[in-house]
């Protein structure tokens, strides 16, 4: 179970700081929502900010997320930024395909997201191209939505791909993640839950990912008691 706090909830002012917080925490991922303000209508940071904060946070992972029309033009200044996975959205239709294998080909693990209007069959080619499936229970584009019920079961139908299958894709819900949302995905089937609001409007973060993963994995009343 990944735990991956939401790097736009945090200060704005102080992103190293709070790339610092989420390593010190006990994170073990760090999501950064890359917005261009036309594949949604937020705009948030480039590969600059993220070259910056990664010294912060020099043994997280860094999740990419592309909420972006022309990711292409992203690719490689966020792979040379410190970006270890990228994802990009299905809704790019035709674009997806060479999206996939240029990410892969700047040595980076890729993913794909799919928002809430759009059908999960959409994601069935790229299922064996692919390191994370990732789920959206918000529209994305703006932090502290509340979570949309009706996507778990998009979480149920990757799983069941992914058991029929035998791959090995992660499945990660990301909008909405508070400790009660995230035992609903994990019982959906989800392993890697990305939090924003509930993680950095937190006090004490380590407590709050303490917390949170105790949840994810009360879903094995063994692994529940471990956490303890």
């Amino acid at each position: 179970m990944i735990i991956a706090p939401s790097l736009l909830a945090a200060d704005h002012a102080c992103f190293g700081k709070g790339a610092e917080r989420a390593a010190k925490a006990g994170a073990d991922w760090l999501h950064l929502d890359i917005m261009d303000g036309h594949f949604v209508e937020n705009i948030s940071f480039g590969p600059q900010v993220v070259k910056a904060v990664r010294p912060y946070a020099k043994n997280l992972f860094f999740d990419v997320h592309l909420m972006c029309s022309r990711p292409e033009i992203l690719l490689e200044p966020f792979a040379k930024a410190g970006a270890d996975e990228m994802i990009i959205h299905v809704e790019l239709d035709k674009q997806v395909e060479p999206l996939i294998w240029k990410i892969k080909q700047l040595g980076k693990k890729v993913g794909l997201a799919v928002n809430p209007p759009t059908p999960i069959s959409l994601v069935q080619p790229y299922l064996d191209k692919i390191d994370l499936r990732r789920v959206m229970p918000v529209n994305p584009g703006f932090g502290g939505q509340e979570f949309i019920h009706e996507m778990l079961p998009k979480i149920q139908q990757a799983e069941a791909w992914r058991r029929e299958k035998k791959l090995a894709y992660r499945i990660s819900v990301d909008g909405g993640i508070n400790n009660q949302t995230a035992a609903e995905c994990a019982r959906a089937g989800a392993d890697t839950f990305v939090a924003g609001t509930s993680l950095f409007g937190q006090r004490n973060l380590k407590a709050a990912i303490a917390k949170m993963r105790k949840e994810v994995h009360a879903k094995d009343p063994a692994l529940a008691d471990l956490m303890v």
